[in-house]
């Protein structure tokens, strides 16, 4: 997923402001992969909350997969709010409480601003009880941050500083409140921002920003960072395992570390097929794929989809950069993609983008061709023997970035119907979709809402413990659990 889609964000604030007038008023047994290991994502870092609910990627690793069973063929909507925004990842810490990075308008029109704000939301009426707006500019870091292992949410801002918002309750009931900031001055130039941060094993916050700064804060708060060759822009999350970080530019895949001193330093870097231009359905003209480790050991491997006139799935092996396999990513599906591969074992799920119709201001350049319908599709492929491999192709038209369950074997998230030629994309049902892993086959569909209200924009849900699946559309927070 790229953080570009935080200018989604900004765009949508327009459409929440003039819709919120609007609007009134046990698991199955997941069926463990077919082929290779079946090795579970990896343990928290230090310094990093719960597993599965602290990053939008669902762990390090960036697999989209999660512990905990969702809703599944139960699936009932349990809760819905308001927030007054767009929010791009919720995280559930181990209090219970559901904290979200949102995108508000402050302000009179024409006047408004767009700001990033953290946001807190009561765990049963999924009502918003807190707010912390933080400073305007960087609304990148926004999209990729993360929850500590405190229950803070660790962000940058637009004053160029990584946050650590916490919250707490008092007479004066929930709050939220800034307990740490660390000032990246020197390291992030002007008109540059960051785009996506993480920690690594040692606790160690990694960060990027769009012009192509790779940076590190060790534990006494030194800073140190490399920039990569111009003209290479970073608008994905970055993807760790114990011995290295994954980053993808809009030309390469690079594996990183941190050099003797601390700077990061490139192990190895690939280059891509980048393609002539932006293709519909992606933000930026690059891949649009945060890079997602996945095969032996739990991260071996690491896969990417470029942006070829038929796109690539490329499986490198982490340690040397040598390709493992690759083949067209999509067969019958639209042939693009803005979402990170979902990972288990050694298969992966890549949902389709391709045609998907982004706010016009949220997209960087003119795409080619122009625009296309919104066909869908999610694929399955395995790895094993040197080789990949399609085990099944849908025609699932899903509009949010989902989560693969390891606990029930179901891929959860949101879409529309069965493509139609001339349909309108952003009018009609929005349903609750889940899927079985295995098979490629839907087991449940559940309408939601309705378009262009509950736009879910390729937003990022995230299940809880408790089997509810949080989910933002354009307008609403949707708590969707199990009967």
């Amino acid at each position: 997923m790229c953080a570009a889609r935080i200018r989604i964000l900004a765009a949508s604030t327009i459409v929440v402001a003039i819709l919120v007038g609007a609007i009134v008023g046990g698991p199955a047994v997941a069926a463990p992969p077919t082929h290779g290991s079946t090795a579970p994502a990896p343990g928290p870092a230090t310094g990093l909350g719960p597993v599965g609910t602290s990053l939008m990627h669902g762990d390090l690793w960036s697999s989209d997969s999660t512990p905990f069973a969702g809703p599944g063929k139960s699936a009932r909507l349990a809760a819905s709010s308001i927030p007054g925004g767009a929010c791009a990842a919720t995280f559930v810490g181990r209090d219970g409480m559901p904290v979200s990075l949102c995108t508000q308008f402050v302000g009179i029109a024409p006047l408004q601003v767009a700001v990033a704000t953290v946001t807190l939301f009561d765990p049963t009426t999924a009502v918003p009880i807190a707010r912390k707006q933080l400073t305007k500019g960087g609304l990148l870091g926004g999209v990729y941050g993360y929850l500590d292992d405190r229950d803070r949410v660790v962000v940058a801002d637009g004053s160029g500083a990584i946050l650590r918002v916490a919250h707490r309750h008092s007479t004066q009931g929930w709050q939220l409140y800034i307990d740490d900031r660390v000032d990246l001055k020197g390291h992030v130039p002007a008109g540059d921002a960051v785009t996506a941060l993480a920690p690594d094993f040692a606790g160690r916050v990694w960060f990027v920003t769009t012009h192509g700064v790779v940076g590190r804060v060790d534990a006494a708060r030194r800073v140190r960072s490399t920039h990569l060759p111009a003209g290479e822009d970073l608008g994905n999350g970055l993807s760790v395992r114990a011995s290295g970080v994954s980053v993808i530019s809009t030309h390469a895949l690079y594996e990183m570390r941190a050099g003797v001193d601390g700077t990061p330093e490139v192990v190895w870097r690939r280059a891509y097929d980048r393609g002539a231009a932006r293709r519909p359905g992606q933000l930026t003209w690059g891949s649009g794929t945060t890079p997602t480790y996945f095969g032996p050991g739990g991260d071996g491997w690491v896969a990417i989809v470029d942006n070829a006139s038929r796109p690539q799935l490329i499986v490198y092996d982490s340690n040397t950069g040598s390709t493992v396999c690759r083949m067209p990513a999509f067969g019958s599906s639209g042939q693009g993609t803005e979402n990170s591969p979902m990972a288990w074992g050694n298969s992966l799920i890549i949902p389709s983008t391709y045609g998907y119709q982004y706010p016009p201001m949220a997209v960087s350049g003119p795409s080619v061709p122009a625009n296309a319908p919104f066909v869908g599709g999610s694929t399955r492929i395995d790895v094993s023997a040197g080789q990949c491999h399609r085990v099944w192709e849908n025609g699932d038209r899903l509009a949010s970035l989902p989560r693969l369950s390891r606990a029930d074997g179901l891929i959860h998230g949101l879409g529309y119907g069965p493509y139609r030629p001339g349909s309108i994309q952003q009018v009609g049902p929005i349903d609750y979709i889940a899927t079985d892993f295995a098979t490629g086959a839907r087991v449940r569909t559940l309408h939601v809402g309705d378009g262009p209200v509950d736009e879910p924009l390729e937003l990022t849900g995230t299940i809880a413990p408790d089997g509810s699946l949080w989910q933002a559309t354009v307008s609403r927070m949707l708590k969707i659990a199990r009967r």
